[in-house]
């Protein structure tokens, strides 16, 4: 049980879950570190539907950008949320990698 702005709520608060780093490896693949420390890689070709079309362009998929804690795409008005992504995405053995950025 938790209390919110004065509304008492039955569950536990959750952490809000964000990108916080975002590169693009290879053809609309990223790699992403979360806020809750993990990283894996998101294949960007998952994503269905009109709104998605112009990701199958190399000078949209090439220039991601975050934007609050969310990956964005020309200039803001494609995006995907930081939960579907980090259910969607492959854990990436940072074991090698010094930094994402």
């Amino acid at each position: 049980m938790h209390e919110e702005n004065g509304i008492v709520y039955s569950d536990n608060p959750q952490k809000m879950l964000t990108v916080l780093e975002v590169r693009h490896m290879y053809s609309g693949v990223y790699l992403l570190k979360f806020s809750d420390g993990v990283v894996k890689l998101f294949d960007s070709s998952i994503l269905e539907g009109e709104v998605f079309e112009p990701l199958k362009n190399p000078q949209v998929y090439e220039n991601p950008r975050l934007e609050y804690g969310i990956v964005t795409w020309k200039n803001g008005e494609i995006d995907c949320s930081p939960e579907f992504m980090y259910e969607k995405g492959f854990l990436y053995n940072t074991a090698d990698v010094i930094s994402v950025a």
